[in-house]
């Protein structure tokens, strides 16, 4: 019963059945969320802890130079001194 009003409500008072009514509501309500939903089917192939089949991590983030480490190298270069991985600073290696 979900469709009462004051009248009801003042009736059952009257009549001493307030209490195991709402008493009734209350254990109505309880069952109701007592039963958890069912989980979802998981896919065919599903490893629990592994990344999805047909998909990857992602990539790692790109490395952002600021304008000066663009203006140094861009001037290393201009005078020919090489790059870090040039063990002799030639610029030919």
């Amino acid at each position: 019963m979900t469709d009462f009003d004051a009248s009801d409500i003042a009736a059952m008072r009257e009549q001493g059945d307030l209490r195991s009514f709402l008493r009734g509501q209350l254990r109505t309500g309880r069952t109701g969320k007592t039963t958890p939903p069912a989980p979802p089917p998981k896919p065919p192939g599903c490893r629990p802890g592994a990344w999805p089949a047909g998909t990857r991590p992602p990539d790692p983030r790109p490395i952002r130079h600021t304008a000066a480490d663009w203006q140094r190298e861009l001037d290393r270069y201009r005078t020919g001194q090489g790059h870090d991985n040039d063990p002799c600073h030639c610029g030919n290696c």
